[in-house]
Parts: structure tokens; sequence; C-alpha cells
């Protein structure tokens, strides 16, 4: 199994969703990420990691709230927003970093 660390290296765009599973908003990004993931099927890697489970990645990127999400690009991060975003939102900052 790939490590968090080689995902986010590797060459496809990784958007990462930490979340929690008490968290509303969390809850309501579900289904935008599953459309945007069968709208952009292979071109980029969807990863969701729980904060409660994973602290050590959530202290090392400093989330502060959730949902936080952010865009890789070869182990950069390369945008970054807290709270919850539309389909069409992501879509659109996707494409500016394609």
């Amino acid at each position: 199994m790939e490590n968090f660390n080689d995902i986010i290296k590797g060459e496809k765009l990784t958007l990462v969703d930490f979340f929690a599973t008490w968290c509303g908003p969390c809850k309501m990004m579900h289904p935008v990420l599953e459309q945007l993931k069968k709208d952009l099927g292979d071109s980029i890697r969807i990863i969701k990691l729980d904060v409660d489970e994973n602290e050590d990645f959530s202290m090392q990127y400093n989330i502060q709230s959730v949902p936080t999400l952010m865009i890789f690009k070869k182990g950069e991060v390369v945008w970054r927003q807290s709270g919850a975003q539309t389909l069409n939102e992501l879509k659109s900052i996707i494409a500016q970093h394609s």
C-alpha cells in the first residue's frame, strides 16, 4: 500500500480532504468529492484523512479547522482552503493547477 507521502509526491495532482466524522460541513463534502472523482476520473487523486485518526499529519500541515482541503502537486502544496467548497469551485481550482 502506498503511503501518504508517496502519493502526494506523485506526478498526479492530489486533493486531500482533512475531515472529522463529527463535522457537519465535512459530511456535506462527501458527495461533492465523489462527483468530482466521477467527473475528473484518473486525472486526480482524492484522499480523505480523518484528523482524529491522523493527528501526525494534522499537526504537520497545521490543520486548525475541518474540512480543510489541500491540493498537492509533486509534493508541494499548491492550494489550501478551509470550509466546504462547491463542485464548480473545486473544478476551477484544479483546472488552474493541472
